[in-house]
Order: structure tokens, then sequence, then C-alpha cells
């Protein structure tokens, strides 16, 4: 056992049930170290007085024991220089470096790591203290017991082993898998991989929002199994292997796909099987991957995601997206946010296209009505309910301010809470246009009732000349754009959920009705925009007109919700009753 915190190399080595690694054992240890240090590609550095690893975390907790254990790695590259390697491939779940030894002129030295099973059934031998002895096939089913119970304690395990080999019947030119063979089984290494502390909430947070993650993994089934029911991924023990991915037809696994969460042994080859079964199901997929191997996966997958602390240039290359801090919690923040800014899209969309509709409606009815509220003025024509610039103020000032507050609007409290949106779904839905022209039709109603009311002649007898009522519908417009921000924030929510949560909205419509008040009483404004000075009592007027956009769609969405209530009652009885 190893103490000690993060790479850092220092800690206590202990042997289990306590004491020191003393005798034989210690021979044994320090040899099994030695291999795993060896066949190892990490290197272990020291930063601003923090000890980071470059390469696989795994092969950096390797070199981090072998330094707690006393090894210094100059030393150890002075006597086993490396000429030759075979890489690791998830095919052949293995690694074997060659190196001269500096007390062995005629012999080489490979050494040899990976999957325990895998790597028992290429040994021939063991070492056992000082001497190599045959491995029988007892010893076997003891080693693989012992990799069980190693793996149903969560940790990663890996074997190590080694080779002589005479220097000469060593080629470089022929370095492959052949060095793997009839090797000497040095021992087992178990590491504990933790996950991140924030990993299960992300897990958790995903699987609210429709999500399903799966753990894709090389390690042992138990490791992987333990691992995910601590993640919350799947709790059933389920496991499909890699061999059994293999064997699988794609009918097969297209079902087995289905409600199996949890993958172990798997090389990049089933990755891409399982990425195409989840397709065939109509899912969409978001696959990470670091290795060169990944990379038809990730190019598969509707989107790759690469890391970009471990991955390889060829992974990145492949992918959509790379993660800088290789955090699975990263991936879910990144989804929420994104979800947050569609939603926004959205707001933005349904306000500017509603107000829109309800200035083109109100000089709709305004022109066709225009003999029954009094806009008939005998030889000069019909008068326009508003002017070109005044619908142009509208459009570019006091809409806009409040419009840039929905795009920063904060994420809805539920946005995590819901799954997510169908694949071939609109930006804007019919539900969205339902209410974009209910909005406009309020709003055209209102500003020509206050047009009407304005004029003298019309079915609500008024006072005021063209210039007034026309004053009077360009406020009431603006107002009913004011209200109808707090409308576009949600399709069914109700305008006075976090009412106050986004404090540049507020600025917003603040600004705009400062501009709309400087646009009537500012001399100069009011020649531009031919308008006239309102009293109290027609900012009220106006004001109250305005707000019947947000009564009125409130009462719509209360309906709709208490429509959907009904309905859900309704199937979970009808569920009940079969």
């Amino acid at each position: 056992y190893f103490g000690g915190t993060g790479y850092e190399p220092e800690g206590e080595v202990t042997r289990e049930g306590g004491g020191d690694v003393d005798g034989p054992l210690r021979e044994e240890f320090l040899r099994a170290l030695a291999a795993a240090d060896r066949a190892n590609n990490a290197v272990l550095q020291e930063r601003d007085g923090r000890w980071v690893v470059q390469g696989d975390p795994t092969e950096g907790a390797l070199i981090v024991a072998a330094r707690k254990a006393g090894f210094d790695d100059e030393v150890l590259n002075s006597r086993f220089e490396r000429i030759a390697e075979v890489p690791f491939s998830s095919e052949r779940k293995l690694m074997s470096t060659v190196h001269r030894d500096a007390r062995r002129e005629h012999v080489l030295l490979a050494f040899t790591k990976g999957a325990p099973d895998v790597l028992l059934a290429r040994c021939s031998q063991e070492q056992v203290g000082g001497e190599q002895r045959p491995l029988t096939e007892e010893r076997r089913a003891e080693i693989l017991e012992t990799n069980e119970r190693l793996a149903a304690a969560g940790l990663r395990t890996l074997g190590v082993a080694q080779r002589s080999i005479p220097r000469d019947a060593f080629s470089r030119e022929r370095v492959d898998e052949h060095l793997e063979e009839d090797l000497v089984f040095l021992g087992l290494l178990g590491m504990m991989d933790p996950p991140r502390a924030e990993a299960a909430e992300a897990v958790a947070k995903s699987k609210r929002a429709g999500i399903r993650p799966l753990m894709i993994t090389g390690d042992h089934p138990i490791t992987a199994q333990v691992v995910a029911a601590e993640l919350g991924i799947a709790d059933d023990g389920r496991v499909a292997t890699g061999a059994q991915i293999e064997k699988a037809s794609e009918e097969a696994l297209a079902e087995l796909v289905r409600d199996t969460s949890v993958y172990a042994r798997v090389n990049p080859k089933h990755k891409l099987r399982i990425v195409s079964a989840l397709q065939k199901h109509g899912a969409i997929v978001a696959m990470t991957g670091d290795g060169v191997n990944d990379a038809p996966a990730l190019k598969s997958a509707d989107i790759g995601v690469a890391m970009g602390i471990a991955g390889t240039d060829v992974s990145k290359e492949a992918s959509d997206i790379v993660l800088a801090d290789d955090n699975f919690a990263t991936i879910v923040a990144a989804v929420e946010e994104g979800r947050a800014i569609f939603d926004n899209i959205r707001k933005f969309l349904r306000y500017l296209l509603s107000c829109n509709i309800g200035e083109v409606l109100a000089m709709f009815l305004g022109v066709l009505f225009a003999d029954l509220i009094g806009l008939a003025a005998g030889e000069n024509g019909i008068a326009l309910p508003l002017l070109a610039t005044q619908i142009l103020w509208i459009n570019l000032v006091t809409d806009g301010a409040p419009a840039l507050g929905l795009g920063v609007d904060p994420a809805d409290p539920d946005v995590m809470n819901r799954p997510p949106r169908p694949r071939g779904e609109r930006v804007i839905t019919a539900r969205m246009w339902r209410g974009i022209f209910f909005v406009g039709t309020i709003m055209a109603v209102g500003t020509v009732l206050v047009l009407d009311a304005s004029l003298p002649g019309g079915l609500i007898e008024g006072s005021g000349d063209i210039r007034y009522a026309q004053t009077m519908a360009f406020t009431t417009i603006v107002f009913c754009s004011m209200f109808n921000v707090f409308n576009s924030r949600s399709d069914d929510k109700s305008a006075f959920v976090g009412l106050f949560s986004n404090r540049w909205l507020w600025s917003g419509i603040l600004l705009s009705l400062a501009l709309q008040a400087a646009v009537i009483y500012v001399p100069f404004l009011q020649a531009a925009f031919s308008t006239t000075p309102l009293s109290l009592q027609d900012w009220i007027v106006t004001a109250a007109v305005g707000s019947s956009v947000l009564w009125l769609r409130e009462l719509e969405k209360l309906v709709a919700r208490l429509g959907l209530r009904k309905a859900a009652g309704t199937q979970a009885s009808a569920a009940g009753a079969r």
C-alpha cells in the first residue's frame, strides 16, 4: 500500500495488514515496480512547487509508486537503456519495451505491462524471490482471483512481466508482439482512480436532463461495474464486454445497447459499433476519446469530444469539441450553457416577432377601419395610425435595449430538468407562433382602441387631433412592447417567476421608457417624430392598455398549464387502470 497524495513522490509504503515490505517479498515488489516504471512513457515533473504528470495518468501513478519505493529515474535510465518499444494497443491490451541491461552484457530485457488476464495467458513462468518457477494452472487461478478481488474494490489493475532476450537474437527491424511470449510474471498492481468530486453530480444532472451517460472502458468488468455504481451511471450490475460486442450481430447489438450502460474490455472498433447501434435507435451520440484509434468512433458520433490534456492530435482533429480540462462535468456544464443560449435566442425571436406583428396589424386595422375610428381625414385621405419615423424608432431604439436584455437572461432553473428537444424540432415551434400572434393581436387591438378614443367621430368619442392620437398610439405600442418583454421569457411559465433576476432587462426597459419620454417632451425630437406632450392621465391610460398584453397572456398560459396537468392526470389514471 502506498500513502501520500496526488503525484507527489513521497509517502509510506506498507504491506497488507501493516508493516514494512521486507524479505523475499521486497525483492519481488521492487522488481515488479521497476518493470512498471520502465514500460512507461509518462514523465513526472515538478512545476511551480506542484508535481504533475505529462502523459497517461495511469502510467504516471506507476512512476510515482516507483519513486515512493526508492527508485531514482536517473539510476534506472543508466542501467536500463530503452532501445525499442511495442506500443500499447487496445486490441492487445499490452505494452512492451526492450532495454539493455548494464549488468548483463549479452542479454536484453523486455518489460511488459497490461491487462492481467491477457498478460497471464502469455506467461509461462513467475518470479518468486530470486528464482523463476513454472506458472502452474493453480497459480494462474490464484492470481486471477486476486485480480478479481482488487477489481471488486474498484481498483484499476495491471499485470507486469519480463523476458530475457539473447542480444544476438534481437533485431530492431522485427520488434513486434512476438516479444510478448514466454514471459515471466512479476506481479499485480492495483490503482485507485477515484472519480472527480463533481462527477457523480454531473452524471445525476445529465440523467435529469434526459441524457443517458454510458461508461465505455478498457478496464476489468468488475472494476467498471463498481465505478459505474459509484457514479450512478448504472446500478443494475449489467456490464457488456468487448468479447460480447465482438460476437453480437448487428440486430443483437442494437438490442443490447437499449438498456446496457456499462461496457468493459472494449477496444476502438467496439466503440464504433456501439455508436452505430445507438444511432440506429435515433439517438444523438456524443463520444469521448483520447487515442489515435478512437478517431473513427469520434468521427462517426454526432458529437466527437476529444481530451485536451491526454488526447492525441489525431483524436483532436477527428473531434468536433476539445475538452480543455478532460472533465466530464464540463460537458454537462456546456450542455446547460447551450440550452440557456438556445432558450435566449427563442426569447429574443419571440419578443421581436410578436412586437413586429403587433405593429403591422395595428397599421392594417387602423387603415381598414379608418372611417369607423375617425382616421379618415376628408380631402386629405386617410391618416396613418403610426408614422414611418415612429415605427423606425420603435424597432431600432425602444425594442432594441429590452431585446438585448433578453439575450443575457439567466438560465431557467429547470433547464436541466427537461428532455432534449426532438431532432427535427424547429427553432420557432407551433406553440411559439400561437403565442406570437396572440400577443401581436392584443397589441394591435389595444393600439387601435387608444387611437379611436383619442379622435373625435369614432366608436369611442375623443377630442384630440391626429398628432395627439398618433402620439397616444405610439406610446401605447411602446408600453405593449415593454410589458411583452416579460411574456417573452417563457411560453408556459408565469412572467412573475424570476421577475427581478435580470438587471440588464430592467435597465433596458427603463432606458427605452426614458427615450420615449424624450421623444415626446424634447422640442427638436417632437418635430422630428411629430409628437405632442402627453398628460399624466395619458401616460396612465397608455400604460394600462399596454399592460393588457401581460395580463391576457398570463391568463392564456394559466389555461394551457391547467390543460397540461389535466391531460397528465388522465394519462396516469389510464396507466393505473391498465
